[in-house]
């Protein structure tokens, strides 16, 4: 198994002495931790490999004025860069203005000039920053009230903090700073008090280095890392990492394993022990992230680009692979699997037909195909309910891609999400209460499937209702493609990036 230490390029530090203050060894993924300003009481940054958390205790005057104290666990990171975490105070405190955050310094001196996505013991929340060195603090107020999911972004010399409590979308505020290419990047925490030591832990923590501007989608791939998320709490934790494209992990209907797709072939992955095998698709070596088990997990479907012009072509097989899938749909034009129908009969999936992309639905049996949207607007993502009776799918014919359902034979279509975002991929539990699906910003094509972009998944009693923000990734396709919820209904299984 191949370690679980994000994919990153990052500049490390040696030691670097400030005072009696030296920098400590590896926590997680961070090269150091340490005291800032000398503060009176000595601070801590403690990783819990098995729940992957950060407990982080500091004490500190404050950060703020024209010098700081707190404790920092960090990496020395160039140019634009995402850290995203969720966090939490423990116990009450001794003053309401304590602080923990995200923040990216120049120095590791007590009045270097930085950014950081702050969160106070009451209820602000702001960006704050140090414009010149030994300058007094600014702050851009955020209207998060206590958010527990944050997010500091660096594009360029815009540093912009994002908030939000768990089951909302993102808050943002930004600052224009003109700081160095190389900077400082890590987890903080002051107690406002000197003669007091608070304590916070830090979950969900990643530091992502996004693809470098101008790479192109389908050949420029970066890092991934294979996910495994507790529904209820939001908790994740990263089980796999890889320096290329990880895409789509099924989750094995006895719970065992995850399937997911890497450079045209299936990896099957034990989560008890992290063993990784290929899975025997024999002459099938071209797979793409569609690949679906059938509802009784006997079987698995997949696409593989056939020939010179690379055609994605249906394939059947057992789960338990074999020398000879059986291919069910022609190699004379596109067509990518989402979904088998509860009975095995049939297969659901998204076919280039005479130049339009629509949904069809095909008989294993007789292969007989049948066009179920006709629409000169991208149809995408069907998968059926487990009771059979709904085909729910993603369509751009609004004008922006949301989620619809329709009867089986293609009758009865209506739309089922109506807000602002982009939706994707819509995936059943399966006792069938749920869906859960990606949501991209607005201001992206709604007829690409795109790769590396903030994202969020969301979601949505499968009777209607508000959705609720469940994850905040980097990824997008890729990152869910294919049915991941576990069999109990309590976890999902998904791709996140990072170069």
């Amino acid at each position: 198994m191949r370690t679980n230490r994000p994919s990153l390029r990052l500049l490390l530090l040696s030691c670097i002495f400030f005072g009696s203050i030296t920098a400590q060894e590896r926590v997680g993924i961070f090269e150091q931790h340490q005291d800032i300003g000398s503060p009176k009481l000595k601070g801590a940054t403690v990783y819990d490999p098995q729940s992957q958390t950060y407990a982080l205790s500091g004490a500190g005057a404050n950060i703020w004025a024209r010098a700081d104290q707190f404790q920092f666990a960090f990496n020395k990171v160039k140019g634009d860069f995402i850290m995203r975490a969720t966090v939490r105070f423990i116990g009450k405190g001794a003053f309401n203005h304590r602080k923990i955050g995200i923040m990216a310094r120049e120095k590791l001196s007590t009045d270097s000039r930085y950014a950081d996505a702050c969160v106070h013991g009451d209820e602000l929340s702001s960006l704050q920053y140090r414009a010149k060195d030994a300058d007094t603090t600014g702050q851009v107020i955020i209207s998060s009230y206590h958010p527990t999911e944050i997010e500091l972004e660096r594009v360029g010399n815009t540093f912009s903090f994002s908030a939000a409590t768990f089951g909302q979308n993102y808050r943002t505020v930004t600052k224009e700073m003109d700081l160095a290419e190389e900077l400082y990047v890590g987890l903080f925490i002051c107690s406002h008090v000197e003669d007091v030591m608070e304590q916070a832990v830090f979950s969900n923590v990643q530091l992502i280095i996004p693809p470098a501007p101008g790479y192109t989608p389908y050949r420029d791939y970066i890092g991934s890392h294979l996910e495994i998320m507790d529904i209820e709490t939001g908790h994740r934790r990263i089980v796999h990492s890889a320096p290329n494209s990880l895409q789509a992990p099924n989750w094995t209907p006895d719970g065992k394993y995850l399937i997911y797709s890497e450079e045209g072939l299936l990896k099957r992955f034990e989560i008890a022990t992290g063993q990784i095998t290929t899975l025997n698709t024999g002459t099938a070596k071209a797979n793409n992230n569609d690949h679906v088990l059938s509802f009784d997990g006997q079987w698995i479907g997949i696409s593989n680009h056939m020939g010179p012009k690379r055609v994605s072509t249906i394939f059947v097989l057992p789960v338990t692979g074999a020398d000879m899938p059986t291919q069910i749909t022609l190699d004379t034009a596109h067509s990518y699997l989402h979904s088998w129908s509860p009975d095995g009969k049939t297969l659901l999936y998204t076919a280039q037909r005479k130049g339009d992309w629509d949904i069809y639905s095909i008989d294993i049996a007789s292969r007989k195909e049948t066009r179920l949207t006709d629409g000169v607007t991208l149809d995408d993502g069907p998968e059926y309910s487990p009771d059979g009776r709904y085909i729910y799918f993603n369509s751009v014919r609004t004008g922006t891609m949301k989620i619809w359902r329709m009867k089986p034979d293609g009758t009865g279509q209506e739309q089922i999400t109506f807000d602002e975002y982009n939706d994707w991929f819509p995936h059943f539990s399966r006792d069938g209460k749920w869906i859960v699906y990606l949501s991209f910003p607005k201001d992206m094509d709604p007829s690409t499937h795109p790769f590396y972009k903030k994202t969020y998944l969301r979601l949505i009693p499968a009777a209607g209702g508000v959705p609720k923000t469940i994850a905040y990734i980097f990824g997008g396709q890729g990152t869910i493609n294919v049915p991941s919820w576990s069999p109990d209904g309590k976890m999902l299984a998904f791709i996140s990036n990072s170069r």
